[in-house]
């Protein structure tokens, strides 16, 4: 059986993908999922914290992706309380952690490709992607 992305399926939940890398993507792939992976990355933090973060991502969005990566087992979800407010708070989970090497490197060639072909600016938060 080969481990990459050269012939042989690969399943997990009942889901077959051709390769391994087809399964990295449906997990952490899309605009936000790594990017809240990476806010996640050295601490825990409730909701509010994320979105003030992410101001450029919709509530609904990133509710989804939590929701998302939470059923994937990358991020884990605790709740605090029993009544109105309760406190949320997520997290990575053991599985989640095993991809900081990942955002580390996504997060190195990124600045690499800003310093040789870009710049570093300040913008308004409206204006972020």
């Amino acid at each position: 059986m080969k481990t990459e992305c050269i012939g042989d399926h690969v399943k997990l939940k009942g889901k077959i993908y051709p390769c391994t890398v087809s399964l990295t993507m449906d997990l952490v792939g899309g605009k936000w999922k790594a990017v809240i992976l990476y806010h996640l990355k050295e601490e825990s933090k409730r909701y509010s914290e994320l979105r003030k973060e992410l101001a450029a991502v919709t509530e609904m969005t990133l509710s989804l992706q939590l929701k998302q990566l939470e059923k994937d087992g990358l991020v884990s979800r605790k709740v605090f309380g029993k009544k109105p407010p309760v406190k949320v708070v997520y997290s990575l989970t053991d599985l989640g952690k095993t991809f900081i090497p990942v955002l580390e490197a996504i997060t190195e060639w990124g600045n690499r490709v800003v310093v040789e072909k870009g710049e570093f600016v300040n913008v308004p938060e409206k204006e972020t992607i």
